[in-house]
């Protein structure tokens, strides 16, 4: 097992690395990688099954004690963990004020529609997201599907990338946790719904939506939640039944991560009623 190793130059092979992977996401992607920052991602990170190739802390990281137990059982794990100065460590991260602890992970291999079944109950609750591009919103929605236990997040071509740092912050650690598929195009999306029997419903505000406390939402169903700008695509919505947020006040619309929340704990009180899923 190696020790934790000490780096101080900044031609070092893993810092040049880590520099540009954290300053090009093309790269990250091109590369099959992601960076996670921070103590609490890298906790939750470490508790998943997610597949850690490198751990970077500097030395007032390493004075911590929860810092300093979770470079240890990355160690015991074989994962490489390098120590280095705060100077090295700023051209790795991400953020501006950094915590001291970065970890570089493998991008897990693409998964099927199929796959989310695994992870289903009898009458499984999903989210699409057609073409949601900020990636706050997209984090906000995984964390939100994991809270209210969705059964899995299907992103449609044309979202934010799911490993990208933005949404990696965003979603506090339930991107380790929370089922999800990208990149799916809108015809396997269809032919999932049809083949596995889920009821299709989109977001959209029209004479013939129903609010979402009118909706079914115990049943096997997909929800599907448009662009920022324009919504759910055509196609979408002639595929499905419309549901919408109902409102009281002046505002025009909501933001689709605060529909999706809306929905997402109208559909685990619906499927909770009886039921007590509530962590202490």
């Amino acid at each position: 097992m190696k020790k934790i190793e000490t780096i101080t130059s900044a031609e070092n092979p893993l810092i040049r690395r880590l520099s540009v992977l954290a300053h090009s996401p093309r790269r990250a992607a091109k590369e099959n990688v992601f960076l996670v920052e921070g103590l609490r991602l890298a906790e939750m990170a470490a508790r998943s099954d997610g597949q850690i190739l490198h751990a970077v802390v500097t030395e007032r990281a390493l004075a911590t004690e929860r810092a300093a137990v979770l470079a240890e059982q990355l160690r015991q794990r074989g994962v490489p963990v390098s120590c280095v100065p705060p100077r090295l460590f700023a051209a790795c991260a991400e953020t501006d004020a950094p915590q001291g602890i970065l970890l570089l992970l493998q991008r897990p291999p693409r998964r099927a529609l199929t796959d989310l079944l695994h992870a289903a109950e009898k009458a499984p609750f999903y989210l699409a997201l057609d073409r949601v591009q900020d990636p706050g919103n997209v984090g906000m929605i995984l964390r939100t599907a994991d809270a209210a236990g969705a059964a899995g997040v299907i992103l449609l071509r044309g979202c934010a990338d799911v490993y990208g740092s933005k949404v990696v912050r965003a979603t506090m650690g339930s991107l380790f946790y929370v089922p999800f598929i990208s990149g799916v195009d809108d015809e396997d999306l269809l032919h999932f719904a049809q083949e596995q029997s889920l009821y299709l419903y989109a977001a959209a505000c029209d004479a013939n939506a129903v609010t979402h406390f009118a909706a079914d939402l115990r049943r096997p169903t997909i929800v599907v939640l448009g662009n920022e700008a324009n919504g759910v695509s055509e196609r979408l919505l002639g595929a499905c039944q419309h549901l919408y947020v109902p409102m009281c006040g002046q505002a025009e619309s909501l933001n689709v991560a605060s529909a999706a929340t809306a929905i997402l704990y109208e559909s685990m009180r619906q499927r909770n009623d009886e039921k007590n899923c509530c962590t202490q």
